[in-house]
């Protein structure tokens, strides 16, 4: 049997599990896992194991990730990111770049971060995403995540924000946005995310959809 780990884009639009879904379809590998899920609205490296590998998924979750982000101020919406609809606008001060970035150190190291409601996470057997998509809110505990790297890549004045953050496991980027832009006394959400590494798996290593045709699985 097969055992790889292997990278691959994940296009806009697409869930996780389309790719996961593809990769089956056109390798005939049964056993497809993915180490890792991207929102439907991001882009980026998805690492999917194969056969074997498919026991070391739970190892390759713990990686480190780094991402490429766009942040747009004055605004939220109910998803914290552009699938979901306005829910509160804000003015946004004015802002330097020092302003920024003072404000970006501070979320550097062990931060605690309360996942969104719109996210896989289970309550009492059911996931957060289906009570939010019914109109539900429920309680959330807070859980402590690391952020090694806020780099400002881009100041767009008076409201656009564009970020590449590294981070360990189980961080929300969405989450990290407002929190972000409630530190600025402001609102803000996520309108663009690239997921440029996994662990030691970048962009360069990635295949894309359109050349999977082309592609044979090779067994690690």
């Amino acid at each position: 049997m097969i055992d790889l780990v292997q990278p691959f884009w994940k296009p806009v639009e697409w869930t996780s599990f389309d790719v996961v879904r593809k990769v089956r379809s056109v390798t005939k590998v049964r056993k497809v896992g993915h180490a890792g899920t991207l929102d439907p609205f991001a882009e980026g490296v998805l690492v999917l194991c194969l056969g074997k590998a498919t026991k070391r998924v739970s190892q390759l979750m713990d990686l480190d990730k780094e991402y490429l982000s766009r942040v747009k101020l004055g605004a939220t919406t109910d998803t914290l990111d552009p699938s979901g609809v306005v829910t509160n606008t804000a003015p946004v001060p004015a802002l330097s770049r020092s302003d920024i970035v003072e404000i970006l150190d501070r979320f550097v190291g062990t931060i605690e971060q309360v996942p969104p409601m719109f996210s896989a996470l289970k309550v009492n057997g059911i996931r957060l995403y289906q009570l939010a998509r019914a109109g539900k809110t429920v309680p959330r505990n807070s859980r402590k995540v690391r952020i090694y790297g806020i780099d400002l890549v881009a100041w767009c004045p008076p409201d656009e924000l564009e970020l590449k953050i590294t981070c360990g496991k189980g961080t929300y980027i969405r989450t990290l946005a407002a929190d972000l832009a409630r530190a600025l006394n402001t609102v803000g959400y996520l309108t663009a995310l690239t997921r440029t590494r996994v662990g030691p798996y970048g962009q360069a290593d990635a295949i894309r959809m359109e050349q999977l045709g082309s592609w044979t699985p090779i067994a690690a």
